[in-house]
């Protein structure tokens, strides 16, 4: 069911309506989005050069040439060409313009204007250099959501350091399994925080991590809270001088094509693939990987994916609630790619309420407001009706990603906000920092579904052979090279792990991980993770339709699905657990209508051979289900072994499956 069909008027209103008619201009014309996607996995170089020069992006060497040699892996992109991320966030807007807003439930509302923003990056620079960072120097926060965080990480980036970020609810241990991976020479953090209405003092795992990383010669102390942390640089004194605050003047950044090529001294000029920063994954199945994102990849891959799907452009606000931990948050910061600024919320998404985002939202007039599928079929639930109760008339784009959307949150942003508001429903990935499929201006959004493929991703499905599959659920794989696909991941000097991580299963073709099914439409469905797909008589399930079905039920506030496979060949044991709502019971008739629901919307082989009720789904601190995690709990593993406390939302949450083993 189409919700919203693609604006008439698209062409004149959107900046992929813009990019089409710089497009024609240039013998490139297109009649629709299927097509313009063809062009832009088929013809890499015609499209990502486009995408350079669309965007005005400022190379201080020229490139040789755009993709050389596209195989994977080991593809190399702009070879010769040099440039920096932080020029480009920095060089956009006028200074009196707002460019940062911080939101937080430990000191009241911050403000950034450009110019601020760009002597505050300045100073930043200044004092990091003084500490002796330089090209290829990493370095390391232990910040929450706050403007500080950003001005650090756009500093470290101008120089040419490597910057990684972990949010401070994290734990030491967990801390110093990922900095102490990149060595790194400073580390900034805060002593404390509030969440809701509740102090967090951080200064003993602060303790624990400087303990942890040997590396580390000095320590900035942001000041956040209460608490002050011994033998510290203080961030007044990072910032009390500093050189070349001109070089961050306005009209450097280089967003259009016509805007002048002037520049100044103040950034370091690195090349395409040069670190910007290192992402780290989950950890749930293992030792988080080190990835490793270059400066050219992300500022081209966000250029597009912000301007040409989320209709970013200059005086747009952008809020997305997240921690610096995700790459949401590195997506965040690149908005000001695009002359939008940014708004940052740090504390309890949910606190006071649910409706605390939406007031935000009104407060700051966004024009793309993100949020969490679980977030948006929270306020369905509980009745909300955000654009009566506020005014959100700014909203042009409601973004959703991190798991999938049911199509009754479709349905009830479409009743909602109505058919003016685009909802952009992706999915992507700290592997290549952005989206891989998602919607745009340019598409029509259908209940239950993705629009398809973004543009420069060549995004497919294949079954177990390698053959590509439409209609039914296969592994999803990209076949074409991406410019913000990992340079690689740090410490794997031969790039074992990395060809081991992706391209292992369909040598020279991209796996991700993740079980989907396109329509012939081109539109998808992101059926979970392909490790916790279960697998019933040789039938494949993807979990999200479980979910779907069952979190529909009002006596189900949340659920997880797992199948313990029988190792003679039989079906296997197939467990749900369920969350009940408040005053609901795990009765007889609750088990029939869950059974009845789960057979009459998807099938016979989907009913569960074992319903429990549990306190607590587990999940990561991005809101992932933890599905795999749990069966091997159920299988028998150590809880130590399966995943790291701090890498849950909820560390109690998987007491309740340790009683459930097989």
């Amino acid at each position: 069911m189409i919700l919203r069909p693609v604006a008439p008027d698209v062409r004149e209103t959107t900046e992929i309506g813009r990019y089409l008619t710089w497009l024609a201009a240039r013998g490139h014309a297109f009649e629709d989005y299927t097509a313009l996607h063809r062009w832009s996995v088929t013809d890499l170089d015609g499209f990502w050069s486009s995408v350079k020069d669309f965007f005005g992006v400022r190379f201080r060497s020229p490139a040789r040439a755009v993709v050389p040699d596209p195989r994977m892996p080991g593809t190399e992109w702009f070879p010769g060409a040099t440039l920096n991320y932080a020029e480009h966030a920095l060089g956009h807007r006028p200074d009196g313009e707002v460019a940062v807003i911080g939101y937080s439930q430990t000191r009241e509302r911050a403000e950034l204007t450009w110019g601020q923003l760009r002597d505050q990056v300045a100073r930043a620079r200044a004092g990091l250099a003084r500490l002796g960072v330089g090209r290829g120097d990493r370095v390391v926060a232990y910040l929450p959501n706050i403007p500080e965080a950003v001005v650090a990480y756009l500093a470290v980036a101008s120089l040419g350091a490597v910057w990684a970020s972990c949010a401070p609810e994290f734990g030491a241990r967990s801390v110093v399994d990922r900095f102490g991976q990149i060595e790194p020479r400073v580390l900034l953090t805060v002593a404390g925080y509030r969440y809701g209405a509740k102090d967090v003092d951080r200064r003993a795992e602060v303790a624990g991590i400087r303990a942890g990383l040997p590396t580390v010669e000095h320590v900035v102390h942001v000041p956040y809270g209460d608490g002050e942390l011994p033998d510290t640089v203080g961030w007044g004194e990072l910032l009390t001088e500093s050189s070349d605050i001109r070089a961050f003047g306005p009209g450097q950044g280089l967003r259009h094509p016509d805007v002048s090529e002037a520049g100044g001294p103040g950034f370091e000029p690195v090349g395409f693939a040069h670190p910007l920063c290192v992402l780290f994954s989950s950890g749930t199945t293992g030792k988080p990987k080190a990835i490793v994102h270059g400066h050219g990849g992300i500022l081209l891959e966000h250029l597009k994916n912000h301007g040409l799907s989320w209709d970013l452009r200059p005086g747009d606000r952008i809020l997305w609630f997240s921690t610096t931990a995700w790459m949401m948050w590195n997506a965040l910061v690149s908005g000001l790619l695009t002359g939008a600024s940014i708004v940052l919320v740090d504390g309890n998404p949910l606190h006071p309420d649910l409706a605390w985002q939406w007031r935000l939202a009104a407060e700051t007039r966004a024009t793309l407001m993100g949020a969490s599928p679980g977030f948006l079929m929270a306020c369905r639930k509980a009745g909300l009706d955000p654009a009566a109760e506020f005014d959100l008339s700014a909203i042009r784009q409601i973004g959703a990603a991190g798991s999938p959307l049911p199509a009754e949150g479709y349905h009830w942003v479409r009743d909602v906000f109505g058919p003016d508001v685009l909802l952009n429903v992706g999915s992507g990935g700290t592997d290549v920092c952005s989206g891989i499929v998602q919607g745009s201006p340019l598409q029509p959004v259908v209940a239950g579904e993705i629009a398809g493929p973004c543009l420069g991703v060549d995004a497919k499905a294949f079954d177990e052979r390698g053959r590509e599959v439409v209609g039914e659920l296969g592994e999803l794989v990209i076949t074409a090279p991406m410019p913000s696909m990992p340079v690689g991941f740090w410490g794997d000097d031969t790039g074992a792990r990395y060809r081991e991580t992706y391209f292992s299963t369909y040598p020279g073709v991209w796996r991700h991980g993740d079980w989907i099914r396109f329509t012939p439409e081109g539109s998808c469905v992101i059926a979970g993770r392909s490790d916790a797909t279960l697998n019933r008589g040789g039938v494949r399930l993807g979990t999200a339709e479980f979910y779907a079905v069952v979190e529909e039920l009002p006596e189900v506030d949340d659920s997880l699905v797992v199948h313990l496979e029988d190792p003679a060949g039989g079906n296997g044991e197939l467990r749900l657990y369920v969350v009940l709502h408040p005053g609901a019971e795990l009765g007889e008739p609750l088990r029939h209508k869950i059974a009845a629901a789960l057979r009459g919307a998807l099938s016979p082989r989907h009913v569960p051979d074992a319903i429990t009720a549990v306190p607590a789904i587990p999940r990561n601190r991005t809101g992932k289900k933890l599905e795999l995690p749990v069966k091997k709990l159920l299988r028998g593993a150590r809880l130590e072994d399966v995943v790291g406390p701090d890498v849950l939302a909820d560390p109690a949450s998987l007491d309740a499956f340790l009683g459930e083993r097989a």
